[in-house]
């Protein structure tokens, strides 16, 4: 350990323990880092689908405090955000969590438990010599490819201003498994009605920025 003075003849560490610690290179780093991503997607696993149980977190309220508290949660987000991650590909994971749900909404925690058998798959890739440039593109060829198929698979139906049933329609299959599903029909008619105000359909673009949500405490659900 080598020491050197600041300005006020107090000495300080210049390399501490060096003989102890090793810096992963190659395929080593690269399976570390694996590693860590398939932690992040393994945890939120159990809380993925209509039986997923929800998490118990842990949230601490003020830095200079021992105050806290515990409560349960389910979103994907709302999980990760609670996760005290250093390793960067783990914060890349949450990070792509926020992305799914700043864009889409919806479907934080999937995203993420989809990329563990993604990364444990790339493992196996570069166990074997791969390059992970190859790996890359072979994945974005992969998503090319899922992206056509969809569009060919999908059912499109024609709607305008005056005739939004099958937009409720869909609105209303992604209430059924909530808490409002009681009111999932009027909600879907606000929402679709609230999109349908802002919407441009020649571009096919909305920008759900322009809804303004506003609410109230009432007693029952249908208040």
């Amino acid at each position: 350990m080598a020491l050197a003075f600041d300005e006020y003849g107090r000495p300080f560490n210049i390399v501490r323990d060096q003989e102890q610690k090793t810096r992963l290179r190659g395929i080593d780093a690269q399976k570390s880092h694996i590693s860590a991503g398939k932690v992040v997607a393994r945890i939120l696993r159990t809380s993925l689908g209509p039986k997923g149980m929800d998490k118990k977190c842990f949230k601490v309220l003020t830095a200079m405090s021992l105050s806290c508290f515990l409560f349960p949660a389910n979103d994907g987000a709302t999980i990760l955000e609670q996760m005290d991650v250093d390793n960067h590909i783990a914060k890349l994971m949450v990070e792509l969590s926020k992305s799914q749900d700043y864009e889409i909404g919806d479907g934080t925690t999937g995203v993420v438990v989809m990329a563990g058998p993604l990364l444990e798959q790339a493992e196996r890739l570069l166990e074997r010599g791969v390059h992970p440039i190859r790996v890359a593109e072979g994945y974005a060829m992969a998503s090319r490819i899922s992206v056509e198929h969809l569009e060919n698979i999908a059912q499109k139906f024609v709607f305008d201003a005056t005739d939004i049933e099958p937009l409720v329609q869909t609105c209303t299959t992604t209430l059924s498994s909530r808490i409002i599903n009681q009111c999932k029909r009027t909600l879907a008619e606000i929402a679709v009605k609230a999109v349908m105000a802002v919407v441009d359909l020649e571009r096919r673009d909305v920008n759900l920025d322009l809804i303004k949500v506003e609410g109230k405490v009432e007693r029952y659900q249908a208040d």
